[in-house]
């Protein structure tokens, strides 16, 4: 069993360290600031519609959350990050898998 549990240790955190994951997440981390800075710095006449950027980059998953009661938005947020992080890596992996010998073969 503590094989099984470390097999998935290990894929979720291969799927989660690779650049497609990691740029996804640097991309949403940007967002993100880029969200405060607009919301604490710059005056607005009316509101501002830069809150919205933050569902629209972890969309569908963040999309779930959205109509919850209470902080439940933004915790559908980082639920949404994380899962499209997951998918993003997971298909980096699928598509950049290669065999270890990388089209080398050894002539006896």
């Amino acid at each position: 069993m503590a094989a099984a549990q470390r097999s998935a240790g290990t894929t979720f955190r291969r799927s989660l360290l690779n650049p497609a994951a990691l740029g996804y997440l640097a991309v949403v981390a940007a967002v993100w600031a880029w969200i405060a800075v607009d919301t604490l710095l710059v005056t607005h006449a009316d509101a501002s519609m830069a809150g919205v950027w933050g569902f629209f980059v972890t969309a569908p998953t963040s999309f779930l959350f959205a109509s919850l009661p209470g902080p439940l938005p933004l915790v559908g947020v980082a639920v949404g990050a994380l899962v499209q992080a997951l998918a993003l890596g997971a298909a980096y992996r699928w598509a950049t898998g290669r065999p270890r010998g990388h089209g080398r073969t050894r002539h006896a």
